[in-house]
């Protein structure tokens, strides 16, 4: 297979970032038309589905086929990059390495041997509401969260989306009413809780983007999206539920 690209900094940074929440190697599938890349935590508590079109690069050429990456040694290179220096990634498949050059610098790193590795299946769930709303504002409510607790609820009813967290003596409460939402689509009140950490990191990844899409329902994964490298490609995360004791 082929494959040999130009990107910037800052979106390849964008890119590791999605996926390097959940994993520290990744099976990247190439096509014709960009990447894609689909992993499960070890815990399987969370898993991405990713896909970059080759509008995101400065130059794309690539043909059907699969590698492994080390996604912490590439994070490791990228420090040495400025956010809109080039980064050119070429699979160099006779020696098993991807070949890195950022300027006049240059790191070759064996490919992460992918294949006994699985595509996990990404369930089709559909969820009763769908809330749109700022990156910006959803991580407040997280930042403020983070001293109190470790897991936190998110609740949608016809006039709003809350993001709840109780700690032992205190509590956290974002509340947005329908107006102050991109979209607000459900019938009757939902609540589902999640682990703070996963959740946290999530909407971290999608910081590059202005907005975020959350499919929720009771009880049931939550589903979060958002688009990056200025809309050329897409990051889907699915976070299971934690049960609450009654």
């Amino acid at each position: 297979m082929a494959f040999d690209s130009k990107i910037t900094a800052d979106t390849l940074r964008s890119i590791i970032d999605a996926v390097g929440i959940l994993v520290d190697e990744a099976k990247i599938k190439v096509t014709k038309d960009g990447l894609g890349l689909k992993a499960v935590d070890p815990a399987h508590v969370a898993m991405v589905d990713l896909t970059i079109g080759k509008g995101a690069f400065d130059e794309f050429k690539g043909d059907e086929g699969e590698f492994g990456v080390d996604l912490e040694k590439l994070k490791d290179v990228l420090k040495l990059a400025g956010p809109d220096d080039e980064v050119h990634l070429k699979l160099d498949e006779k020696n098993n390495r991807l070949v890195v050059k950022i300027g006049n610098l240059t790191r070759r790193m064996s490919v992460v041997d992918v294949s006994n590795v699985t595509d996990p299946k990404v369930p089709k769930l559909e969820l009763p509401a769908k809330i749109t709303l700022s990156v910006g504002e959803l991580d407040r409510g997280i930042k403020a969260s983070e001293a109190i607790s470790d897991h936190v609820a998110l609740v949608a009813t016809p006039e709003e989306f809350e993001l709840v967290a109780e700690g032992d003596t205190d509590s956290v409460d974002l509340k947005l009413e329908k107006r102050m939402l991109g979209a607000l689509e459900v019938k009757d009140k939902v609540r589902s809780l999640f682990s703070l950490d996963y959740f946290a990191n999530m909407v971290k990844a999608a910081k590059s983007s202005q907005s975020l899409t959350i499919h929720l329902g009771s009880d049931y994964p939550v589903r979060l999206e958002f688009d990056i490298a200025k809309g050329n490609g897409h990051v889907t995360y699915l976070l299971a539920p934690r049960i609450e004791n009654e």
